[in-house]
């Protein structure tokens, strides 16, 4: 399987093009630094026992009285910055992937659902997705975790709340394009169950425009999360993530403490870059009205 995904087109497109390159080495960066990111640093940031408010806001090691200790400085609480965004990035991303996961799967059972069976099953879940549309997402999402309280489980609930509509509108549409396939026809006249015909005939169909959603809503739930944190209903401060390290480098940016908030924003630029860029070439790849 491997060396025939090595030898398909699509890998030798994606050979030929610049920004997917691009993309997919600054992912695999922050999968290492998701993977292994504890041990690519000597302080966990949320060990209290391991930060001195002694070395409160050091400025990064090349700049004047730092401390060659902390390459990126320190933040307000004696915590190494370096060592705050790899553990931010690790909480970002993987609230990231999860809540996508989340999403997809609801989205996709409940899409299937609408454009297999059609009728009022179909109106139901679309008028719930329309209702759903006409509100910002970050306004569902920020009154959600207004209503739950913060944390990591609160934050999943709401970004899967808000990501499953994307999904349901997607597989909706491809499902009524191949519910009266002649494969599908030719399913139920053998007598195959409404289940399997599903499972094995109709979901295989629709997979390929939910990879370029899904890959694409990565980088949205992490910007959403990132936006929440800062306005202080994301994570809890326990666990930071790049939003809420965000923020607390803001209180202090004007007073010329710029590094507190500059890296992880960087971060965070950084995984949405190489996100969008891998899924602008999986829209581009995948979907043969665009060739």
């Amino acid at each position: 399987m491997a060396t025939g995904l090595l030898s398909s087109q699509l890998a030798h497109n994606w050979r030929r093009n610049t920004s997917a390159i691009l993309g997919s080495a600054i992912i695999i960066a922050c999968a290492i630094i998701v993977v292994f990111g504890p041990s690519l640093v000597a302080q966990n940031p949320y060990d209290v026992m391991q930060l001195d408010l002694m070395d409160s806001y050091l400025p990064p090691a090349w700049m004047d009285g730092g401390n060659p200790k902390y390459w990126l400085g320190t933040d307000g609480q004696g915590r190494d910055v370096l060592a705050a965004v790899v553990y931010g990035t690790r909480i970002s991303a993987l609230i990231g992937l999860a809540a996508t996961l989340m999403s997809c799967v609801i989205g996709t059972f409940l899409g299937l659902m609408a454009g297999y069976f059609g009728g009022w099953i179909d109106a139901v879940i679309m008028r719930v997705a329309d209702i759903q549309l006409s509100f910002p997402s970050m306004l569902i999402a920020l009154f959600l975790m207004s209503a739950f309280g913060t944390g990591i489980d609160k934050i999943l609930i709401s970004l899967t709340a808000v990501g499953w509509v994307v999904y349901a509108r997607t597989v909706r549409g491809s499902t009524l394009g191949e519910r009266n396939r002649e494969y599908v026809q030719a399913a139920r006249v053998a007598g195959l169950r409404t289940g399997p015909i599903i499972r094995r005939h109709i979901l295989p169909n629709v997979l390929t425009p939910l990879i370029v959603v899904a890959t694409v809503q990565v980088g949205t739930f992490i910007l959403i999360e990132a936006s929440l944190s800062f306005l202080g209903v994301g994570v809890p401060v326990t666990q930071p993530s790049l939003g809420l390290l965000i923020k607390n480098g803001f209180d202090v940016l004007f007073s010329g403490l710029w590094w507190t908030s500059l890296f992880p924003g960087l971060m965070i630029m950084a995984m949405v870059f190489g996100i969008n860029l891998v899924g602008d070439f999986l829209r581009d790849e995948l979907n043969p009205r665009l060739k």
